[in-house]
């Protein structure tokens, strides 16, 4: 994600930025590539891991989501400080975001990403392959045999309890070298996620609000053009 300071800046870029930073392709897409004998030791904490699997286990069960949440980048030296906020929808494998004036829109066949202030929307085929990342496998099996994990203790926020879960990749040629994961422990979701680069940069995902099994239609997960006037459309499929 070194090159995340220079892509925001743009405008044509920021759907690649989006793209980049919300489904933590940069990040978790790029692990799930290696699988190396770190991962299949079992030197992973069982108590972390079994925090873990209730959080893949509780979003499994629900029909659907719909989730509010903030990306904070920190820059090297404090070279840069930024938020963001943001909205994701989740019904089994669709899904949309909405962050700013940028969408990303799939309905696990096609997607869609649309940029407001140049009026644009990329269509591409889903990658079905296992190295695609998607937000439902954020909150179901991102941590998966990629990364060794234990659990450092619990905080109290704002009346939450939160479970720290420190996760570390067995891939060290990753650009990142450290995850910091907290799960609410009363509702069994993940309320926040922060990522360390090796350069310094940090990324931190908090979940602001969360809506288990909100009514969200099929309609959603669809990119409807005769809703955007005269959008431009690049089609890559």
């Amino acid at each position: 994600m070194s090159y995340f300071l220079q892509l925001i800046k743009t405008k044509r870029m920021k759907k690649t930025v989006l793209t980049g930073l919300i489904m933590c392709g940069m990040v978790f897409g790029s692990v799930a590539q290696t699988r190396t004998p770190a991962a299949a030791s079992g030197q992973s904490d069982p108590k972390a891991k079994a925090v873990l699997d209730n959080v893949s286990k509780k979003f499994k069960s629900l029909k659907s989501v719909i989730a509010n949440f903030i990306l904070k980048i920190e820059g090297a030296n404090n070279s840069v400080s930024d938020s963001k906020k943001g909205s994701v929808y989740v019904k089994g494998p669709k899904y949309k975001v909405v962050m700013g004036e940028q969408e990303i829109i799939s309905d696990n066949q096609t997607s869609w990403t649309y940029v407001k202030d140049v009026n644009e929307v990329t269509i591409s085929n889903v990658d079905h392959s296992n190295n695609s990342m998607t937000p439902a496998k954020i909150f179901t099996n991102f941590y998966d045999k990629d990364f060794l994990y234990r659990l450092t203790g619990e905080s109290t926020e704002k009346g939450k309890v939160l479970q720290n879960i420190e996760l570390t990749p067995t891939d060290k040629s990753k650009t990142f070298f450290k995850v910091l994961v907290d799960v609410d422990k009363k509702t069994q979701t993940l309320a926040r996620m922060k990522v360390f680069e090796k350069n310094g940069n940090k990324y931190t995902y908090e979940i602001s609000n969360f809506t288990p099994n909100g009514a969200v239609s099929d309609a959603t997960f669809t990119f409807d053009p005769s809703k955007y006037p005269g959008v431009e459309v690049v089609d890559l499929r």
